[in-house]
């Protein structure tokens, strides 16, 4: 997500009281962040925050934790955010730093919605779907993990079919046509808000490893 720079954005991160500063040094002290031991789920580019902000409005016995790399962007989701949500918090970083800001294990559940496709081919190493990132997603999940994708391209959600049984991930709840579908309790993005009303198709699944004997 782009969105026109803020001069505000700086000083909003510095001053609101969602979004981490130096959140390397939260690395195996999440929970002591949050003041409990509850599950914690992360979004990876997490946008205005309308997703994830929702989603701990809903659930307020998980913590999540939204990531965005763009300064703006990450400045307007922390705006928007209610005071009264203390089991939700802010990174300014990008996927490629999550080992560096949670120990192995410490998160449960990461969310991909509407990353990037890299619609030309010579950038494919670069979509957050491609094996190395899925590995990448292992090293910070530990034992197991899950992901739950969306995307509104249909090259790149039959790319990460791929990628997810290239890297031996268990697949379920895959959707052609979300908001077709008797898919239960979605929660929508900015995106998808934006592109559903456009009549386009929202593709989605979820993807997990270790957890075949839970119950999903």
């Amino acid at each position: 997500m782009r969105i026109r720079k803020k001069p505000w954005a700086e000083a909003e991160l510095e001053q609101n009281s969602h979004v981490i500063k130096n959140a390397q040094e939260l690395k195996g002290k999440w929970a002591e962040y949050f003041g409990n031991d509850n599950p914690i789920y992360v979004e990876i580019g997490c946008g205005k925050g309308g997703f994830i902000r929702q989603n701990a409005e809903a659930f307020p016995h998980i913590n999540f934790v939204g990531i965005e790399r763009q300064l703006s962007v990450v400045a307007v989701a922390a705006r928007r955010t209610k005071e009264e949500l203390p089991n939700l918090a802010f990174v300014w970083s990008d996927a490629k730093k999550l080992t560096e800001l949670f120990a192995t294990g410490e998160f449960q559940r990461l969310y991909l919605n509407f990353s990037d496709p890299w619609p030309k081919k010579r950038m494919y190493k670069r979509r957050l779907t491609y094996r190395e990132y899925l590995q990448s997603y292992r090293e910070a999940f530990g034992e197991k993990g899950e992901i739950f994708f969306k995307t509104d391209n249909r090259n790149l959600f039959e790319f990460s079919l791929n990628e997810f049984c290239a890297d031996n991930w268990k697949l379920s709840n895959i959707s052609l046509d979300l908001h077709n579908s008797d898919f239960e309790g979605n929660i929508m993005t900015e995106y998808e808000e934006k592109f559903s009303s456009q009549g386009m198709p929202i593709y989605r699944l979820e993807a997990r490893y270790g957890m075949e004997d839970e119950k999903k």
